[in-house]
């Protein structure tokens, strides 16, 4: 199973809720750990996801989903709903680079996503969901101004309490709500953004994801062969140091038999020279 999969049955299914894309990210610049913070930097992979309510009326949420190590499970940690956004910074209009940053109402975070590709995949698709959540939102608040007069006039003269005055002086204060400010982003994103383009992303995105798949199955296969061999060295170093030791106590124990062969060696040498001179005067 992938991981918007997991996500997406782990964290949204549950909340009645419709996963539109998960992006894993890590942050641009270090931010400041609090000392009661239960886990320590790297324990942890992050996503940031777009989803939907199936509930009407329907909410655009922005999500931050954990991964903790140990563990197979995805969990929610802090979600925003797309009122509170206030700014897209793509970084660069110019190149398709992973940095991205996201104001809220009360934070701003700073993200690098795992490839360029993943991040102008959750650009477009954020941008395209927020165009349509407020076309929506905006067409239903219209709809209501307009059919406000025609239920009042129908209500008469009588009805003039506290609350319709209220309800008409929030009427006269509407304001249609404008989409989140996109800044840096490239046009083929935003305004030129297209189903191909989003399609090419994605394809970039798999082969991006399938070449760090290989390359950590390599690097596995490495440290497992560079194991093996420590492994077999070892087992080679202790052959080796117990044929020293052997070695060694046979030589212990050869070297009193040495020192007596000289011994005999040097006896026999004397032996015969006394011989020899006996020999030599007997001659005489």
């Amino acid at each position: 199973m992938s991981s918007q999969s997991a996500i997406n049955k782990d964290v949204f299914i549950p909340c009645n809720e419709r996963m539109l894309v998960a992006v894993e990210v890590r942050r641009r610049k270090k931010k400041r750990m609090s000392f009661l913070s239960p886990v320590s930097k790297g324990d942890y992979a992050t996503f940031i996801c777009v989803s939907v309510t199936n509930t009407r009326p329907h909410q655009l949420i922005i999500s931050k989903v954990k991964r903790f190590s140990g563990t197979s499970t995805f969990t929610r940690t802090s979600q925003w709903v797309v009122e509170q956004l206030r700014q897209v910074n793509g970084i660069n209009p110019n190149k398709d680079s992973p940095e991205f940053d996201l104001v809220f109402v009360n934070t701003v975070d700073q993200w690098v996503a795992s490839s360029a590709a993943e991040k102008c995949i959750l650009v477009q698709i954020l941008y395209r969901a927020c165009q349509t959540y407020w076309e929506g939102k905006a067409g239903s608040l219209v709809k209501t101004n307009r059919q406000g007069p025609h239920q009042v006039a129908e209500a008469g003269p009588s009805d003039s309490s506290p609350l319709s005055r209220t309800q008409q002086a929030r009427r006269k204060s509407f304001v249609v709500p404008r989409l989140p400010e996109f800044i840096n982003c490239p046009s083929k994103l935003t305004g030129d953004a297209s189903t191909m383009n989003l399609f090419i992303y994605r394809c970039k995105a798999f082969f991006n994801h399938l070449k760090n798949s290989i390359i950590a199955q390599q690097r596995r296969s490495l440290s497992k062969g560079q194991a093996e061999a420590r492994a077999a060295g070892g087992a080679v170093g202790n052959v080796v140091h117990r044929m020293n030791v052997a070695l060694g106590e046979r030589g212990d124990r050869l070297t009193p038999a040495e020192d007596k062969t000289l011994g005999l060696v040097h006896a026999a040498h004397q032996l015969a020279d006394n011989a020899h001179k006996r020999a030599l005067k007997y001659a005489k």
